[in-house]
């Protein structure tokens, strides 16, 4: 058992750190403000390899295992929660092809993205269908070569500057989630459109809309695996996806505590730093140990993904956990502030409205606990 950070992952982690540092945190606040897509950063952010780092080095990517990817999420979060969510969107939306593409889709759709900016976007989330999938009302239906989109989807990251999309739909409605199929869609086709961005409270920076399919001719040869394989393709997608959707919650609380931490030993009050009052200090002991118990299930959940091993409720556990101490370290900061902590001058109250978002997307917190609960009540029913 080795707690520690090989050296590749160190400079991994301190690469990363420095282009959060230097590139992100400089100008998240004007973005978050401004409501506006950082095109700047994001080009950056490819040129390193960030937005492509899930896909087959043999196709140009840098093919990052869980690990690798826990460790670049946390500092990106870190730096600002809306650019890491463009970014690892990004990696969400290829995920699907990397894990059940053929090697044909790989090479057509993989391949441009690591040459080119290219941004892609993950359609499974609909207006009567959020967690769930059975209520999925976008069709797929077989017409020849093709297949003939309907529908919308809703809150999707990246949606209105997508190039590409692994959108779900129904191609047989009778069976509901086990009725789902997935398809690559290039988001150019006739009858594809995207609605408004979002007016969001946190993770403004990220691009977020409505997805629109008016008849669109999909080739047949764009779906994944099989018709009728989308609900499996999703839940493994969503395994490899919430990991770093915890680790991002890890990065946004350690942002707010290092604030609060630095903030509580400057502020005086009553003669002395605040931090020296045991109702502070306790506070922040509290940040640290959640800080760090949240990262450890992030990494055991993503080194049992590497390993090939089952780890849906590991996963879970990762994703409400860290994102839950994310909420509760942002809100506590900006306590730790006081009305410093309040004013959009200071960082801590935009990783507050952040930190919801975390709890909300990829699956819900009570989702989570639900696929827990599946896991351990399972387990406990075998036994029996």
């Amino acid at each position: 058992m080795d707690f520690g950070l090989s050296e590749d992952l160190v400079e991994l982690k301190d690469l990363t750190h420095q282009f959060a540092k230097n590139e992100i945190r400089p100008v998240a606040g004007e973005y978050d403000e401004k409501n506006e897509f950082p095109h700047d950063v994001m080009k950056k952010a490819f040129e390193i390899g960030f937005l492509t780092s899930n896909i087959p080095a043999d196709l140009g990517g840098l093919e990052f295992n869980n690990v690798q990817n826990a460790v670049v999420c946390e500092e990106l979060a870190w730096g600002c929660a809306g650019m890491y969510t463009s970014i690892m969107a990004n990696t969400l939306a290829t995920m699907p092809i990397v894990l059940f593409g053929n090697d044909e889709q790989k090479k057509e759709f993989l391949e441009p993205m690591t040459k080119e900016l290219t941004y892609a976007c993950f359609g499974l989330t609909e207006r009567e269908a959020g967690s769930d999938n059975s209520a999925i009302k976008t069709t797929a239906k077989k017409e020849g070569d093709y297949y003939i989109l309907n529908g919308s989807k809703t809150f999707i990251t990246n949606g209105g500057i997508s190039k590409i999309g692994v959108i779900f739909a129904s191609t047989d409605r009778d069976r509901g989630a086990r009725g789902l199929s997935a398809f690559i869609v290039p988001m150019d086709l006739p009858g594809v459109s995207a609605g408004k961005h979002e007016n969001k409270m946190g993770h403004r920076a990220s691009n977020t809309t409505e997805l629109y399919f008016d008849d669109v001719k999909v080739p047949a040869k764009n779906l994944l695996r099989r018709e009728g394989f989308g609900f499996i393709i999703a839940l493994r997608t969503l395994d490899f996806a919430r990991p770093s959707v915890g680790a991002g919650g890890v990065g946004l609380a350690r942002a707010a505590y290092e604030e609060a931490l630095a903030y509580a030993q400057t502020r005086i009050q009553f003669g002395r730093p605040i931090a020296s009052f045991q109702h502070n200090a306790f506070k922040l002991a509290d940040m640290a140990t959640d800080i760090d118990a949240s990262r450890l299930l992030v990494h055991r959940s993503a080194w049992m993904l590497d390993n090939n091993m089952k780890a849906s409720k590991e996963s879970a556990m990762a994703k409400v956990v860290a994102t839950d101490v994310a909420m509760k370290t942002t809100s506590e900061a900006v306590q730790i502030l006081g009305g410093y902590g309040y004013m959009k001058e200071y960082p801590v109250e935009k990783m507050m409205r952040d930190a919801k978002l975390l709890q909300i997307y990829e699956g819900t917190n009570e989702i989570q606990r639900h696929v827990i609960s599946l896991e351990i009540l399972g387990s406990i029913k075998n036994v029996g």
